[in-house]
């Protein structure tokens, strides 16, 4: 590929991270270090939440992008860069490329949200909707850069790309210098191997905890064999870190210093952008939420104080609400629930009292009363309740049963 040269493979050192930081520095937000109470007590230590959410365009992404984009030479930067991305790489290349005045041109696929194409769009970017998958999307953003000679900014396979992401690391170390544990999502494996890079350099005994997605870890089988492998068919709803193939020069750092690999399943990764909102009140999208998903799923298993890197908080109000619901069923406190009952007046009403009685919130309602599936005095309803637990969940389906209905699911 194009930008397998050898300058891209050489390794990272932490004058680059700190030769980084300078660059950024006017430019990138030293983000805050936010303590949770609720974390911590579970963990059973102090809990700090690295607020990259917050950063400039929403997440990490700008750092390494703006470091890479600003070491080109005139000559590449009148050429112009081209990226491909989902979002937070997009918006971070557009910004980065607006700041240093250079033509950016960013594929995004068919189906990117379009809160995120309309955000690269205002960063500057010129924005080109290809492909329905990201690897299309790559696919023919790395064609473009060979026809015309753009310069391909990597999300994460660069020197460059790593060192600037390690600045976060830096600002880790100075904001909790007694850090015993850093836990960062992982999709290709930029972030934390820059973060790996300086904290290690400075502090090898701080234990470095990568999170994945299950359905696109795509670094425990590859740790196993030794090389990066890819991934057939990656899939979460956490696409700032659906990676099918670890990158070479992240996973050299990766394989060398990151302590361990963990994944979390979508239901970890709902209840954790949940809590992230309701406890933190942060707005957190489900990658940046995985290091979160990680200590819920775990917390005995953390050594204390420990940082957890809210990597961006760049999600589609569509795909929150589904998510936000999807962690309320995840914790119990949301059960759709149907049901069939006799078709006679006041049917309905009556259903709905034996809820109240019960203490739960009706949500919404779907009533069928004309359906080959039902006898001629039947009716089929739907509905969707607010519940307060598991244990909740459970009277209420008691409470439904005692009163004579047949609960189908």
């Amino acid at each position: 590929m194009s930008y397998r040269t050898a300058e891209s493979l050489r390794s990272v050192t932490l004058d680059d991270v700190r030769g980084a930081r300078k660059m950024l520095s006017g430019v990138a937000r030293v983000t805050a270090l936010e303590g949770s109470r609720y974390l911590s007590r579970l963990v059973g230590a102090p809990v700090h939440l690295k607020c990259e959410n917050l950063q400039r365009t929403g997440s990490f992404k700008l750092r390494g992008a703006y470091v890479r984009i600003a070491g080109l030479l005139p000559e590449e930067r009148a050429a112009g860069v081209v990226a491909a991305s989902a979002g937070n790489h997009a918006q971070g290349v557009a910004l980065a490329s607006s700041l240093l005045g250079v033509h950016a041109t960013v594929f995004m696929p068919q189906g990117a949200p379009l809160p995120k194409v309309s955000a690269t769009r205002d960063y500057g970017a010129e924005v080109r909707l290809h492909g329905q998958v990201v690897d299309e999307t790559l696919a023919a953003a790395e064609e473009y850069a060979a026809r015309t000679g753009a310069v391909f900014i990597h999300p994460f396979d660069h020197p460059d790309v790593i060192a600037g992401q390690g600045t976060v690391g830096l600002e880790i170390l100075e904001q909790c210098s007694e850090a015993r544990t850093i836990v960062v999502g992982m999709g290709g494996g930029g972030l934390a191997a820059g973060i790996a890079v300086a904290v290690k350099a400075l502090r090898p005994d701080v234990r470095i905890v990568g999170v994945q997605a299950e359905g696109a870890a795509c670094y425990p089988p590859s740790l196993a064999a030794g090389r990066p492998v890819s991934l057939r068919n990656p899939a979460t709803m956490a696409d700032g870190i659906r990676v099918g193939r670890p990158g070479v020069v992240p996973f050299g750092i990766v394989d060398e210093l990151v302590d361990e690999v963990r994944t979390v399943s979508e239901d970890e990764l709902s209840a954790a952008l949940l809590l992230c909102l309701e406890r933190a009140k942060l707005v957190v999208e489900p990658a940046g939420a995985s290091p979160v998903a990680a200590l819920l799923a775990a917390p005995e298993t953390f050594d204390g104080p420990v940082v957890a890197v809210l990597s961006g908080g760049n999600v589609d109000p569509v795909l929150m609400q589904r998510v936000l619901r999807h962690g309320m069923a995840a914790q119990g406190r949301y059960l759709a629930v149907r049901l069939r009952l006799t078709d006679r007046p006041g049917a309905l009403a009556t259903l709905l009292g034996v809820l109240s009685a019960a203490d739960a919130n009706v949500l919404d309602v779907s009533h069928v009363r004309t359906d080959p599936r039902l006898g001629l005095t039947e009716a089929e309803v739907e509905l969707h309740l607010e519940t307060k637990g598991p244990a909740h969940c459970a009277e209420l389906g008691r409470a439904l049963r005692d009163a004579g209905y047949t609960v189908i699911a």
